[in-house]
């Protein structure tokens, strides 16, 4: 047995949905070392209004730190895009959302298809360790580091597989993946909700900043999680962020169905 595959990895969740909300589906994706369970009461919480979910499990994650340092960025992307677009063929109105990383994810998503909508928890563009800027030589000299901990988290805690160090070589591929999403986010064009923690160790607010200048929509809600930290899906306020992520959804998918049912304006007759 490989040290990669000592437990098994955490499952991927889908559901159909059911009801008025059935033809609503929302792709969401989970963050850098992750896995769904830090996104599933969300994704739960989604299901129980009737919204189609579906939440895929990237590629390096969920097992052992080993098997990330082994994948590059268009990787998890694509994985998530093949979700994302699995889901849209199979409902009317298709958001995608994320946390983190998965966050970051769904806006290039958005940027790259006819989203209905991007729901982003505390999306990554940008790193507080200026480090970075050289991890893709460092990655040769040091393998791995320590993962980023958030003194006195409130947040539920899941297993997510062994990732007690982070691979460079992933991280590097991460500072690659904001590099392309920022280059993209002027084409996003779908309305943009982000949820931004008070306290965050993990994403800098100039996350927040570069989105700001940098999103092609016009159409950017913020709404703040003061009481929650980096993984907010599972803190204090994640009621506040599925409640509102829900008025979100049906707001928008409503607009929508409004306008594809109105009927053509008369042409206006001339003289």
């Amino acid at each position: 047995m490989t040290e990669s595959s000592t437990s098994p990895a955490p499952a991927a969740f889908s559901y159909p949905g059911h009801g008025p909300n059935a033809r609503t589906g929302v792709a969401i994706c989970h963050g850098f070392t992750g896995s769904p369970h830090s996104v599933l009461p969300w994704a739960h919480h989604l299901a129980a209004q009737g919204f189609a979910v579906s939440v895929p499990l990237l590629p390096g994650h969920g097992t052992h730190w080993r098997d990330l340092a082994r994948q590059g960025w268009q990787d998890w992307y694509t994985s998530f895009e093949t979700a994302y677009l699995d889901l849209a063929a199979r409902t009317n109105d298709c958001y995608v959302a994320g946390l983190s990383m998965g966050g970051t994810i769904a806006l290039r998503t958005a940027a790259r298809h006819s989203v209905a909508g991007v729901a982003a928890v505390n999306p990554g563009l940008s790193f507080y360790d200026r480090r970075v800027r050289i991890v893709g030589l460092l990655k040769y000299f040091q393998r791995t580091t320590t993962p980023i901990q958030e003194e006195n988290s409130t947040a539920a805690t899941t297993d997510d597989g062994d990732y007690s160090v982070t691979p460079l070589a992933a991280v590097h591929q991460l500072r690659r993946l904001f590099s392309a999403t920022l280059r993209d986010l002027p084409a996003v064009q779908a309305p943009t909700l982000v949820f931004k923690s008070g306290t965050d160790a993990v994403v800098p607010p100039s996350s927040l900043a570069l989105l700001r200048r940098r999103l092609g929509s016009r159409d950017l809600t913020v709404v703040p999680l003061p009481r929650s930290g980096h993984v907010a899906t599972l803190d204090a306020d994640a009621p506040l962020l599925f409640e509102e992520s829900v008025r979100f959804f049906l707001q928008h998918a409503h607009a929508t169905h409004t306008r594809s049912t109105m009927p053509p304006t008369a042409p206006s007759e001339t003289p």
